[in-house]
């Protein structure tokens, strides 16, 4: 409401509340004044209590070229929780100098615990091109509202608190932004960003399905990477991997691993008309490959009689072991989520991690796929990062009991703790109601390697199929697109690591209009520099049958 009255020939206005707040958030304000900022739990749209700036750096330019990270002010601060028991979320946001105008929120990995980079690029982003700070973007970021400790990414003790486990489903998100866009405001003095996005991998990929659905009004361009979209569901999968893996003589050591890989490329390589190391075609090898009559180099594949005698064969408990995780999870049981299993990996022609090399993402594909210890009973140090994961959830999520053997829960079957993963469902599997933010003219870039085996390119097809259900395929093409690259695992890849722009594709869509054509992906590891067609979904990439092998353009994106 405003008020005026005359004074002395005058005009005088005096201004409401909105106006006055207006007004305020007008006058932009220096980055060390942000310096114990405090912002009010009604600037939150889920109850909290309240937030703070506990610092406020200005960092100076440095770098040069793509990798140049401009003069920004960088913002650290804490969202208080309600349940005092509850650890605060910690966030960080990069106000640069010269600002575009729009806001970038990044996604985070695994159990979170820390804060990404918001001076980092998307997943699976392009060496050539700015980041989105070096852009010009406001970029923001949370640890989901726990802390870490040595564990990192698997640290699970946030799972004996439900406001924490929440947070991490979900809601620190929400809160995160709100708490960000209220910070951009103050300090340029102009208001929430023109345009906001978000990027993120594996649960920075179901944090990105999750915001489009609860919260579509935030964003209008989201990237999801290899999204662990259902993630209840894939944790509950890749437990009845574990168990397979850690029965008697069922573990395959990295040779054996490695001796896999070549007998599936012995099937496999040429389905897309060329030997390149690379399974294009993977649907038909899940068909083409047994790993019970294949063979390597004109040797069975099989050992004999189906005893290990050594790093030359594969027993038959190691591949049955290897035909669990190819195959589908059945949960006889209700979840409230809806889902009713778990699709499966696709095993054949992945890396698995196996002999070590002098590739520089190894260590870290050894570490997210199978690792380097049989699981088992304490958890060794080098288990599958799923089964570390998973004793994580069922110890403190789930039984809260730490002496429990998780290694005896039967995911399919769960017995009394049924009722729990039910209710945690509901929190960490994402639904397919994607409808509000189509309205709205949001975009999503969807994208996942079809040789993950931690978290499936089988059920990101699942997830794009239902929506194409529910909406029908047209309507979906209007909004989003998802690309599968053969080759490609969790996050890194030793076969073909690969990289794309999305971030301009997405800008292009969301800001002209031009929805993605022709897009590209280019290996870094493989063969760096090597590119491949990144093909819409069902489509794969199949040689020409003339031209560089290592071009984009001798390659066509068939569906047959």
């Amino acid at each position: 409401m405003r008020n005026r009255f005359v004074a002395s020939g005058c005009v005088v206005v005096l201004l409401g509340p909105a106006a006055a707040l207006h007004a305020q958030a007008a006058r932009p304000l220096p980055c060390a004044q942000m310096q114990g900022l405090s912002i009010p739990a009604s600037a939150i749209g889920l109850p909290t209590g309240g937030a703070q700036v506990s610092e406020a750096v200005v960092v100076p330019a440095a770098g040069s070229n793509a990798s140049a990270t401009p003069g920004h002010c960088r913002l650290t601060g804490t969202i208080a929780p309600v349940d005092p028991q509850a650890p605060p979320i910690s966030f960080r946001v990069a106000l640069p100098l010269a600002w575009n105008g729009k806001g970038m929120m990044f996604g985070g990995g695994g159990f979170n615990g820390t804060v990404p980079n918001v001076a980092g690029n998307v997943p699976a982003g392009p060496t050539d091109q700015p980041t989105p700070l070096g852009r010009g973007y406001a970029t923001f970021a949370s640890d989901s509202g726990h802390q870490a400790n040595a564990s990192g990414s698997l640290d699970g003790r946030f799972l004996l608190n439900e406001e924490a486990v929440r947070n991490f489903g979900g809601e620190a998100l929400k809160k995160t932004r709100d708490a960000a866009v209220f910070l951009i405001g103050k300090h340029y003095g102009r208001g929430a960003p023109k345009k906001a996005y978000f990027a993120g991998g594996s649960t920075g990929g179901r944090e990105a399905l999750s915001l489009a659905q609860r919260w579509p009004g935030d964003w209008d361009g989201i990237i999801a990477w290899y999204p662990a979209w259902n993630q209840l569901s894939a944790m509950l999968g890749g437990h009845r991997a574990s168990r397979a893996l850690a029965q008697p003589g069922a573990y395959p050591n990295p040779a054996k691993r490695a001796l896999l890989r070549r007998a599936v490329l012995e099937t496999c390589d040429l389905l897309d008309g060329v030997a390149d190391g690379v399974v294009s075609h993977q649907t038909q090898c899940n068909a083409a490959f047994d790993p019970a009559v294949a063979q390597v180099a004109g040797a069975p594949l099989r050992c004999a009689g189906g005893t290990d005698t050594g790093d030359a064969c594969l027993s038959d408990a190691q591949i049955a072991a290897l035909n669990t995780m190819n195959t589908a999870a059945r949960f006889n049981f209700f979840l409230a989520s809806g889902s009713s299993g778990y699709p499966g990996y696709n095993v054949w022609g992945a890396s698995l991690g196996g002999a070590a090399g002098t590739s520089p993402v190894h260590p870290i594909e050894t570490f997210l796929n199978l690792g380097t210890e049989q699981p088992a009973m304490p958890v060794p140090a080098g288990a599958p990062y799923i089964t570390k994961q998973l004793d994580q959830v069922i110890k403190l999520g789930v039984t809260r009991n730490p002496a429990f053997d998780s290694l005896a829960l039967d995911p399919e079957n769960p017995g009394p703790w049924a009722s729990r993963f039910s209710a945690l469902s509901t929190m960490l599997d994402v639904g397919t109601d994607l409808s509000a933010f189509a309205a709205r003219g949001g975009k999503l870039l969807l994208a996942h390697g079809v040789s993950d085996v931690l978290v499936s390119a089988r059920a990101t097809e699942q997830y794009y199929q239902r929506l194409q259900a529910q909406m029908g395929a047209a309507r979906v093409n209007d909004f989003v697109r998802y690309y599968e690259v053969p080759g490609y695992g969790h996050a890194v890849s030793t076969v073909f690591n690969a990289t794309w722009d999305s971030l301009t594709a997405l800008e292009h869509w969301v800001e002209r209009g031009a929805a993605p054509r022709e897009q590209v992906t280019t290996d870094t590891v493989g063969v760096p520099g090597r590119q491949r067609p990144l093909c819409e979904y069902p489509a794969w990439p199949r040689y020409r049958g003339a031209g560089d092998v290592n071009a984009a353009a001798s390659f066509e994106c068939t569906y047959r």
